[in-house]
């Protein structure tokens, strides 16, 4: 670099520190309100009357209950509603429409020991395509075992299968 470079180089330099030094001054921040944040203050402040207040919203699956969303009656039981990650397996079942067909559910059987299990909608999967090919080749009363993990959404549980196997009825000679 010559002289002139230099020269030129620094007087950048020194104008670059000098402006970075006003933006700094500039961007402070002031101990002062100012008039126009006092103004909408008090604006906001005689627009509420002092005797409103706002009912805290409410989280209905926080005690894991929810009202079961196929019962008929408006006050129907609640039923408790698994957390999301625990797993189901090896359970029997039906697969059966939703009331709008939009989504398909699984009922489950009564095992003895868990007898008001509601139904879970399946998520959309390749093994519920599989279940009903099953289904519609087979019959509506097509029995499955399933194994899966549990999803909680709304209040409601789904099911994500890992596992599907057609129940067979032993043929009676």
């Amino acid at each position: 670099m010559n002289v002139k470079q230099q020269m030129v180089f620094i007087i950048g330099m020194i104008a670059l520190a000098l402006a970075g030094g006003a933006l700094a001054q500039e961007s402070a921040p002031t101990t002062q309100p100012s008039s126009s944040a006092d103004q909408l203050l008090d604006r906001m402040l005689k627009s509420g009357s002092a005797n409103e207040t706002l009912a805290p919203a409410t989280n209905e699956s926080a005690d894991d209950t929810a009202r079961d969303s196929s019962a008929v009656a408006p006050e129907a039981s609640k039923v408790t509603v698994m957390r999301e990650g625990s797993h189901i397996v090896d359970r029997a079942g039906r697969l059966s429409p939703s009331r709008d067909g939009q989504q398909m559910l699984f009922v489950f059987e009564s095992d003895g020991q868990a007898l008001q299990d509601p139904p879970m909608t399946v998520l959309p999967s390749l093994k519920l395509m599989d279940m009903e090919w099953a289904r519609q080749t087979k019959g509506p009363d097509t029995k499955f075992r399933v194994t899966g993990m549990v999803t909680e959404y709304k209040g409601h549980n789904y099911i994500l299968l890992d596992k599907v196997v057609v129940i067979t009825e032993p043929q009676v000679q």
